[in-house]
């Protein structure tokens, strides 16, 4: 797991054609806005948050958000002891990002 600036996050993003972009807000925060292509699984689901990523393939490189980079951190975290090998926190999360947001 690496925490990414925006600028680093972004950068390795786009040059990343195995990229998942995985949003861990709640769905009502989802829907305020969220980052382009960005897939959403609400971190305080619990034992249901770790089903989800059970479906999700390992082999992919996952940008993980929130908020504020916390509960991405915590998420990037349980898929590191999960067997993800390339997880990537945004640090400040979609308060400090400054490209588009889908609304």
């Amino acid at each position: 797991m690496a925490d990414l600036s925006q600028k680093e996050w972004e950068e390795q993003l786009k040059a990343d054609d195995n990229a998942f972009v995985l949003d861990v807000r709640t769905p009502a925060e989802f829907q305020q806005g969220f980052i382009r292509d960005a897939s959403n699984i609400d971190i305080y689901l619990g034992q249901q948050f770790v089903s989800e990523l059970e479906k999700l393939d390992k082999s992919k490189s996952y940008y993980v958000y929130c908020r504020s980079g916390a509960r991405s951190g915590q998420a990037c975290n349980i898929m590191k002891d999960m067997g993800f090998e390339r997880a990537f926190n945004l640090q400040g999360g979609i308060m400090s990002w400054e490209g588009e947001v889908v609304r």
